[in-house]
């Protein structure tokens, strides 16, 4: 059991946080990283030096005997190489140093990176830079730096640099606004609190299914018997064995200074979720991927797997990442509070608008940023917000948005309370608006959660979307407020007709219903259905505008990851056929078979036996196991012959076309007939864990 004081000294142990600067760093030392942190300041390489010793002494007690650049590659997953702090002395002893230069800038190897076409193979060289602004860490024996990557000439080949670069922006043009409303703040940030999803499943069943470790989904699977029909799992007691899992988790992330605070049953069997308070976007995006590793590395000393796949499971919900995104400001307001007035808040009227305003014009991108070839199997399946982008801002906050449009004034904002009709009960105070969880976008009080990423991805490079789109309408409107002899007028004007323009994103109804798809059509909102459909809005030319207009992106650098994530769908699909097929051929078939023949081989024993027996009934078995098996035999060769096919596409978007339309086609018939099999052959024969032993197994 943890207590409250073993938490307390036990958070953040294992990292060197601003506490442990002001301890052990020189007090002008400690004073100039202090504005890098708050100001965005460049360090110089003399403090850098400073740091850099102190932070290998610290490291040194926590048994560190190495250092090591933590990047974040295009892989979506991190990267580091490890250096050990020993430097010869020439009697052939050593020393252990850590220079400044070191902590500062770092060389691996980038040709093995993705790259979109920015390197080639033989161009190795590659930068990681010091990220001061994310604490480092121990962990494992080694110095953790957080830093951003990049290739020799510059182009970026991370998912850090550019969120760094959109937070700059969103801190940019937020500012420009907040001066026009006298205010003194010197800097702005997006903050985030990801939600995160998952499984688990036993380790020994999940080693003996090949397509859950090749790809980690299930790729054949009839339905168990129970599912979730019964709604009993979502936030019902906590298995024993999932418990202790869970508070070995607290206490790992507590320890690298990760906030996870909330955890509890989801609605699947054996999901779950935890979620952490909310961090400023970069540490929050450092945190997640902390997590998502942490997460994987306790569950095995439990003897169980985790699964992070958006949908493990055919037939039950899969797994997201809410994003929780806001923006504050360093004077601790959260410029997305409505206050107790919204109606009269004109501060945060604007921001709103400018995030309806952003959400409008760019809800493309927005779909974009959370295409995976997983999500595809979640999004719009009723767990899920559908592939079309759109935002809930609640009954309260339209009504007002309503009289803003048509020029009549709002009604007070009354705060209600919630009868329980049980006198015993505490007086509730009721939000101004219900949640609704059917939206991609949904307003939930000081905060718009964003519904529709996975829970594989990184949080990174959903972030930069949002904060590059809102940065673009913020700026438009300072552009706009900054010519106006009142700015008070013009504000209300700009506000009115933002709402005016932009009021067809906002839907507070049910995102799931076939009538909001017909109702989104007639708004002209686009329903990008897949990844392969969405991903050529990344380089449309309004949004690469966008991204080079505050320096997110550059031209290159947006044709490069739109290689990357193209060919990523074409290569998940294919090594996901590839297992499908070694599947079929190796373990399924020979199952058929020699159930098959057991089959035959009673029938043929109780015809010969001389009794009165009847036979129709094994014998209708017996051929319809056959004809299934000879299907599943014609279905393999189809799908083979699919992915081969796939080789003679030379365009990267025509070959992930071919997979979605004609390989990924292939696969659901494949296992349509296998997952029928699976329901006719006997349990003994099966060749792997079924659902029901892997959804409740632990």
């Amino acid at each position: 059991m943890q207590t409250s004081k073993k938490v307390i000294d036990l958070f953040g142990s294992s990292v060197f946080n601003e506490s442990v600067m002001r301890e052990r760093l020189p007090k002008e030392t400690f004073k100039a990283l202090k504005r890098t942190l708050t100001t965005g300041e460049p360090l110089t390489e003399g403090v850098a030096q400073v740091v850099a010793a102190a932070m290998k002494d610290w490291a040194m007690e926590k048994g560190a005997t190495h250092f090591t650049h933590w990047f974040q590659p295009m892989t979506g997953i991190t990267a580091e190489k490890h250096d050990a702090f020993i430097t010869p002395t020439g009697d052939g002893k050593v020393l252990m140093e850590f220079s400044g230069k070191e902590l500062i800038k770092g060389e691996p190897d980038a040709s093995s990176f993705p790259s979109g076409g920015l390197r080639a193979t033989f161009e190795a060289r590659g930068y990681t830079a010091w990220d001061p602004t994310s604490f480092a860490f121990v962990k494992d024996g080694t110095l953790y730096i957080p830093t951003a990557f990049c290739s020799y000439s510059g182009e970026v080949l991370d998912k850090k640099t550019p969120l760094l670069r959109s937070m700059e922006a969103v801190n940019r043009q937020a500012l420009r606004i907040l001066k026009l409303f006298g205010s003194d703040a010197q800097r702005v940030t997006t903050t985030v609190g990801p939600e995160q999803e998952y499984f688990l499943v036993d380790k020994a069943l999940f080693d003996k299914r090949k397509d859950l470790i090749f790809t980690g989904r299930t790729l054949f699977g009839a339905k168990p018997p129970k599912g979730q029909e019964l709604e009993d799992h979502y936030f019902g007691n906590i298995k024993e064995r999932v418990s202790a899992y869970m508070q070995e988790l607290d206490e790992e992330l507590w320890k690298l200074g990760v906030y996870d605070k909330t955890k509890h049953n989801e609605v699947a069997p054996a999901q779950h979720e935890l979620a952490p308070i909310f961090s400023t976007t970069n540490i929050a995006t450092d945190h997640n991927q902390l997590t998502m590793e942490m997460m994987k590395k306790v569950a095995k000393r439990h003897g169980l797997e985790c699964l992070l796949h958006e949908k493990p499971f055919a037939g039950v919900n899969g797994s997201g990442k809410h994003n929780n995104w806001s923006i504050s400001t360093d004077k601790g307001e959260n410029l997305l509070d409505p206050g107790k007035s919204p109606e009269s808040n004109t501060r945060f009227l604007l921001f709103l608008a400018a995030v309806i305003a952003a959400v409008d014009e760019y809800g493309d991108l927005m779909r974009v940023a959370v295409a995976t070839a997983g999500n595809d199997h979640r999004l719009g399946a009723n767990e899920a917000p559908p592939a079309i982008v759109s935002m809930f801002v609640g009954d309260r906050l339209e009504e007002i948005l309503d009289a803003i449009e048509h020029g009549h004034k709002a009604g007070k904002t009354v705060k209600s309370v919630l009868a329980t009709g049980v006198n015993s009960l505490p007086v509730l105070a009721k939000d101004n608006t219900d949640r609704n969880r059917t939206s991609p976008f949904a307003f939930t009080g000081n905060k718009f959660e964003f519904r529709m990423p996975g829970s594989s991805q990184s949080i990174a490079g959903i972030n930069i979307v949002l904060n590059t789109i809102v940065a673009e309408e913020l700026r438009k409107f300072a552009d706009r407020l900054e010519q106006a002899d009142d700015v008070k007028a013009e504000t209300d004007v700009l506000i009115h007709d933002t709402i005016r323009d932009h009021k067809r994103i906002i839907f507070n109804g049910n995102n799931y219903s076939q009538e909001w798809v017909y109702e989104a059509e007639k708004r002209g909102l686009p329903n990008l259905r897949s990844t392969v459909d969405a991903l050529p809005a990344f380089i449309a030319p309004k949004n690469v505008k966008l991204f080079e207009t505050h320096g997110v992106f550059s031209r290159t650098e947006l044709a490069s990851r739109y290689e990357i994530l193209v060919e990523d769908y074409s290569k998940i699909i294919n090594i996901e056929a590839l297992t499908m097929l070694e599947m079929a051929k190796r373990e399924i078939l020979p199952a058929c078979l020699a159930y098959t023949g057991k089959v035959f081989e009673g029938l043929k024993e109780k015809k010969t036996s001389g009794l009165p027996v009847k036979t129709e009934r094994e014998e209708a078995l017996a051929c319809k196991l056959t004809e299934l098996t000879d299907c599943l035999i014609d279905k393999i060769d189809r799908l083979d012959a699919a992915v081969i096919d796939a080789k003679s596409e030379d365009d990267c978007l025509e070959t992930a076309k071919y997979y979605k339309n004609i390989v990924f086609e292939a696969m659901g018939q494949l296992r349509a007939v296998a997952d029928e099999l699976e329901t006719m052959v006997g349990k003994d024969y099966w060749p792997f864990p079924t659902y029901s032993d892997l959804l409740f197994s632990v």
